[in-house]
């Protein structure tokens, strides 16, 4: 099956893969601890204060191992341990999307007069499915567009949908793909939704998730879109 209207940004999007040159934040030598970075970063301190470490803002060989077990799970370049924006970035959106609990409607941005509708905030890469104001589903992290295929903003709506999709030019899956603007849609990815530099406009989501929104959504229920990826 080729894919429906466009296809290209659909097609980036399923293709999820990151650039090889992609760096961490970088800043100073790897030196000591094996191929730890022992260079003091940047945001030193919240990184510590985040994985639970002694908040010194001193780089140590036990801080640039937790930093890089959190670099490897979520597919951070270089897996170096160093404290640089990129890594911060995640923990920042991490923190933002815990903040937002059971309500993340609170501040009345996604519409509550349009019936059943997923909301998909951009800042906080959350998205959820609401009925009026009642939430019905979520919020769940998600993994949205990249700087220069930022996933669009504004109100959509689910016109398409292929539960085993498959990007016949770019020779990947896309599970449980409900497309809502052109080729965007929401489908379920392998990596972590934390994983940079994101996606080619797509909403990626966890299989469980995505599994979920497609027993919850059908075609022609509304997709609003908002905010603005942090980083683009």
């Amino acid at each position: 099956m080729r894919m429906p209207t466009g296809r290209r940004a659909a097609a980036v999007c399923g293709a999820v893969a990151l650039a090889a040159s992609l760096v961490a934040g970088g800043g100073g030598t790897a030196q000591a601890a094996g191929s730890c970075n022992m260079t003091t970063g940047p945001y030193q301190r919240q990184v510590e204060q985040f994985l639970g470490r002694p908040v010194d803002g001193a780089q140590s060989a036990a801080d640039c191992q937790a930093i890089r077990a959190f670099q490897a799970q979520h597919g951070i370049t270089p897996t170096a341990g160093y404290a640089g924006p990129l890594t911060w970035q995640a923990m920042s959106v991490m923190l933002a999307q815990r903040a937002a609990g059971s309500t993340p409607n609170r501040d009345g941005k996604c519409p509550v007069d349009l019936g059943r509708i997923a909301c998909v905030d951009l800042t906080r890469q959350l998205s959820w499915v609401q009925d009026g104001a009642v939430l019905k589903y979520g919020p769940v992290p998600v993994r949205t567009g990249k700087d220069g295929t930022e996933t669009r903003t504004g109100l959509k709506r689910i016109y398409y949908r292929s539960i085993d999709h498959w990007s016949t030019i770019y020779d990947v899956p896309m599970p449980y793909a409900q497309f809502f603007d052109g080729g965007i849609a929401f489908h379920s990815v392998d990596k972590s939704m934390w994983n940079p530099p994101g996606s080619g406009g797509c909403v990626n989501m966890r299989l469980a998730d995505a599994r979920a929104y497609w027993n919850l959504l059908a075609k022609g229920d509304d997709v609003f879109v908002y905010g603005r990826k942090p980083g683009t």
